[in-house]
């Protein structure tokens, strides 16, 4: 769900869960464009800062598209969970807005989607309770959200927030009854608590909850301009907001290798065929053509082609996005539209999770 979500690696034990959910996921697609109206999508990000490339060919492309399609789609914002791995949420307020005009500067339709925060849903956050009552300590300490996070925490020590976390998820997905969450593979395990605990719910209570699937993204995942993760804290990432120079900035000081021809070979070179693929996504070309026709120019000639390919992509989502940021009544406007509609489901749920567990 979450964009900021932690990878975890691929091993043996998880290559058949990967290749049998990218099966699932091929049936599920068939299924939307047959009956688009039969799904209801969460998806989110924390706002700890701008969205960047790798948000939007990661997950924000596949979010309008499905919406385009006909699935009801909710966005949240998860403000409450900018606090499980940090002290403070500094500029909490100004990465909330700057989200959601990311959001609709991409294409989300706010007349149709529901944009919402965690702190505005009182009901959402309420089902935490009945919900961590339904799994153990020793499972919230394996799952992968909790290990990769405290490996990866800035802090000397984590809060009790950090276990409850992908409790907290499995909350945002199910108060409003989503049936479908997509995820990258790496993120497979982490929606797996969710069903778990909606499974629970249902066996020890009655039937509430819809068990959601996976919808594994296809999306190819991109590096940062450093060759690692690519992620705002890292400063490797090309932000939806950044200017022209900006950008032409850090693909200059991306990292390359010392072979002037250009090739596409992610696994022998990494960095270089990382930068192809941004270009060829940006390009909606294949990443061999592009790099086929850079060929002998070197890492010079491949920066400045993904400089303008970034710089002219971007050059209306850029544009809108001002526009966006120039109205923040209208920013404020769209998330008190989404609160209200996202507290009217939170407060149904939460009234039949009562009833059943009073049954």
């Amino acid at each position: 769900m979450d964009s900021t979500t932690p990878e975890t690696p691929e091993t043996p034990e998880n290559a058949e869960t990967i290749e049998a959910a990218a099966r699932r996921s091929a049936v599920l697609e068939e299924s939307i464009a047959a009956d688009p109206g039969a799904f209801r999508i969460l998806t989110g990000d924390r706002p700890t800062g701008p969205l960047h490339l790798g948000h939007y060919f990661g997950t924000l492309a596949n979010r309008v598209r499905l919406q385009r399609a006909g699935v009801d789609l909710f966005v949240l914002v998860a403000d409450y969970q900018v606090l499980t791995d940090r002290d403070v949420a500094d500029h909490l307020s100004e990465h909330v807005t700057g989200l959601v005009a990311d959001y609709l500067a991409v294409g989300v339709d706010p007349s149709t989607a529901t944009i919402f925060r965690h702190s505005s849903v009182p009901g959402l956050n309420q089902l935490m309770l009945p919900f961590l009552s339904l799994v153990s300590v020793a499972e919230l300490r394996r799952n992968p959200t909790v290990k990769d996070e405290i490996a990866a925490s800035r802090q000397a020590s984590v809060s009790g927030l950090m276990f409850t976390y992908p409790v907290h998820q499995a909350a945002d997905i199910l108060f409003c009854k989503a049936n479908l969450v997509p995820v990258g593979k790496d993120q497979l395990p982490h929606q797996e608590i969710t069903r778990t605990i909606a499974r629970r719910f249902n066996e020890r209570y009655g039937p509430v909850f819809p068990v959601p699937d996976a919808l594994l993204s296809p999306a190819p995942s991109l590096l940062g301009t450093d060759g690692q993760k690519m992620s705002k804290s890292r400063g490797n990432a090309i932000a939806l907001s950044a200017s022209p120079d900006e950008t032409a900035l850090l693909v200059r000081r991306a990292v390359t290798d010392t072979e002037r021809r250009i090739t596409y070979a992610p696994e022998t070179r990494p960095q270089v065929s990382n930068l192809v693929l941004l270009a060829a996504l940006c390009q909606d070309r294949d990443p061999h053509a592009v790099a086929a026709e850079i060929g002998d120019g070197g890492a010079a000639a491949l920066k400045k082609v993904v400089t303008d390919s970034v710089n002219e992509f971007l050059r209306p989502i850029r544009a809108r996005r001002a526009e966006l940021v120039a109205d923040g009544a209208y920013l404020r406007d769209v998330l008190a539209e989404g609160d209200e509609r996202a507290n009217e489901i939170a407060d149904r749920t939460l009234k039949e999770v009562r009833a059943a567990m009073a049954s």
